[in-house]
């Protein structure tokens, strides 16, 4: 996916305006000269030529910028289009965004410790620039849930900001078994609805789905289904799904219908806390939905997995991971994900979310790396999204589409880096034999 940007070359001289008065402004807080081309809003220029161009369109640029430093007022400032990255001289969002980490690394920004006379001076051009101010309002596309951290109502709330944008909005970006998770890319030139039949079929195996017909499966955080159909219409199984998406229920709902399986899957509106079945179910699978329960009810979730399924039986957990204890200062995935895609996600160590499993009373059997498998994907659905924009854009505007570019880029660069990470974990429940071969088949 990394593309080879050309290296800047030494600044030309421009004349006096607002981006020199940036470029003076910001050197204590980037760690010396701009390492990116600037154009502000009265078209001066300051910078490298052939670097990446950052276009600030606005004085609420700079605003947000002071009100929220970092991350967040940067992303607040690219979804309004109030800044830009424009695709130049050879430089993509991607490229730009991989200069600006390296700079970063380089420099050693994390621990710059800032002057009074920087922040003063600071302050003073951000006067003289017009940005001053109350804060502009938060973009429309940022999530507002309210309510009790992880009650059932604000669960509904998170998940609805993020699912409920229509479901031909992520039939555009996804395949057509509509999985939207990670895919088992055996090459990188493997087409992505291939990869992900493997995924599912590989989960399936895993599960011991093909040990015998109407084997009982239940689906925690089905999603659209891309699980649940596959193990009925492939594997013989008896499943129930459940999810707390509306639109995907009726997603899957209609595609039930439509193969003739209301006999062997079940989707269900329901919480996974209020999921009712003991020692039930032969294999249970949850496809990146444990980041979604938060750390103070994970015992929570592991346990319904464990009580749900039967004795000897299998469950499978494929999850997100975020170095750093406790997934570290941002355990969401950083203030823009956590404020625009996916309020109140928590991922941490995958070795923290093995002892938290085993924790609960299952016996972790076999842990999978994908880390490498979700840069390919994400490819893929960067390549939908991007062949589909007039489309997008008349389903969602052109904010929700710059969020969505900021968000499947940025993924895919955290993956690339090993800033995030992806695992199957496999577990057996203790009580009675498990049917696991002593030798791998997967």
């Amino acid at each position: 996916m990394t593309q080879t940007a050309p290296r800047p070359t030494a600044p030309r001289p421009t004349s006096a305006g607002v981006a020199d008065r940036l470029a003076e402004a910001v050197r204590p807080f980037i760690g010396g000269d701009l390492p990116v081309r600037l154009e502000a809003w009265d078209g001066s220029v300051a910078g490298p030529e052939g670097a990446p161009l950052v276009v600030l369109r606005s004085p609420d640029a700079l605003r947000r910028l002071l009100w929220h430093p970092g991350e967040l007022g940067a992303a607040q400032a690219y979804v309004t289009g109030e800044l830009d990255v424009p695709e130049q001289d050879g430089w993509t969002l991607e490229s730009a965004l991989t200069h600006a980490f390296a700079v970063g690394a380089e420099r050693g920004l994390s621990g710059v410790r800032l002057s009074p006379r920087a922040m003063v001076d600071a302050v003073r051009t951000a006067a003289g620039l017009g940005a001053l101010g109350r804060p502009p309002a938060a973009p429309a596309s940022q999530a507002r849930i309210k309510g009790r951290l992880h009650s059932l109502a604000r669960d509904r709330s998170s998940i609805s900001h993020h699912y409920d944008l229509s479901n031909e909005f992520y039939s555009l970006i996804l395949e057509p078994q509509m999985a939207y998770s990670c895919g088992y890319h055996a090459t990188p030139d493997v087409p992505l609805e291939e990869a992900q039949r493997a995924k599912l079929d590989l989960v399936c195996t895993k599960l011991g789905l093909g040990q015998g017909q109407g084997m009982r499966m239940l689906d925690v955080g089905c999603g659209w289904g891309s699980l649940s159909l596959h193990a009925a219409e492939h594997f013989g199984a008896q499943v129930t799904g459940v999810t707390i998406a509306a639109e995907q229920k009726k997603f899957i709902d209609a595609r039930i219908a439509e193969r003739g399986l209301q006999d062997r899957v079940e989707i269900r509106l329901q919480d996974y806390r209020e999921v009712p079945e003991r020692d039930h179910f032969d294999a249970v699978g949850s496809l990146e939905m444990g980041e979604h329960v938060g750390a103070a009810n994970y015992a929570t979730y592991v346990e319904v997995l464990r009580r749900a399924v039967r004795p000897g039986g299998r469950v499978l957990v494929q999850q997100m991971s975020r170095q750093g204890a406790g997934g570290g200062k941002h355990p969401g995935g950083g203030p823009f994900i956590e404020s625009f895609i996916a309020p109140d996600m928590t991922m941490r160590p995958v070795g923290e979310t093995v002892g938290l499993i085993e924790a609960g009373g299952l016996e972790v059997r076999d842990v999978h790396a994908m880390r490498e498998h979700y840069v390919l994907t994400v490819a893929g659905w960067i390549e939908n999204f991007e062949a589909n924009l007039p489309r997008l854009r008349e389903l969602v505007g052109e904010e929700v589409v710059r969020v969505w570019r900021l968000y499947l880029v940025g993924g895919a660069l955290a993956f690339r880096d090993g800033r995030m990470g992806v695992d199957q974990i496999l577990s057996v429940r203790p009580g009675a034999p498990h049917t696991l071969d002593a030798v791998r088949t997967w």
